[in-house]
């Protein structure tokens, strides 16, 4: 093994951060995606496809280097995470939540209102009679408290949790972020 010089460990250096910057960009680029922003995602293919050029030509130039191959994969690693941490800080997300509850499913409603959150109340029909069936569109990161409340007053309500693509007029308060904004 060669003799490693500050300037190989500054390439490798560099050969990590590109590589971090070019998985963050997908992370971003596939949330525009999902959301159907279509030139935002096309800008993002674009610096993507770039920075893997950049950097993976001059990895596959010497797959012996041991420390270029290690920063190429450790800048991988640090990239999804730091994507996704991109994401989650950064770029709202929403979430619908079903919620059928067989008791107390306008006492639920009147709770998560008084919580801040918007909620649609519809009665049904379910397999062993009438249920209640909440709809509640939150900020992703309010999911976990809504099925807190939920199961506070429902224990045995049945949530499911789906993605919503995109929001439209509608009443929308996050609890979550008035409190992160001092609101």
């Amino acid at each position: 093994m060669p003799d490693i010089t500050l300037d190989m460990l500054l390439f490798a250096g560099l050969i990590f951060v590109l590589r971090v910057l070019n998985y963050s960009v997908s992370t971003i680029r596939t949330v525009a995606i999902a959301r159907q922003q279509i030139w935002l995602s096309s800008a993002l293919a674009f610096l993507e496809a770039f920075l893997f050029a950049v950097v993976i030509a001059n990895v596959v130039r010497d797959l012996n280097n041991i420390i270029n191959l290690l920063a190429y994969c450790l800048g991988a690693a640090a990239g999804g995470y730091a994507g996704m941490a991109l994401e989650a800080r950064f770029i709202t997300s929403y979430r619908v939540l079903n919620i059928i509850a067989h008791d107390k499913g306008p006492e639920l409603a009147q709770a998560l209102r008084e919580h801040g959150y918007g909620v649609t109340l519809i009665e049904g029909q379910g397999r062993d009679g009438i249920v209640n069936m909440l709809r509640c569109v939150v900020v992703n990161r309010d999911v976990s408290n809504v099925k807190r409340i939920t199961h506070e007053l429902e224990p045995e309500a049945f949530i499911a949790v789906e993605e919503a693509r995109a929001i439209e007029r509608g009443w929308m308060h996050s609890p979550s972020i008035s409190r992160r904004q001092g609101g």
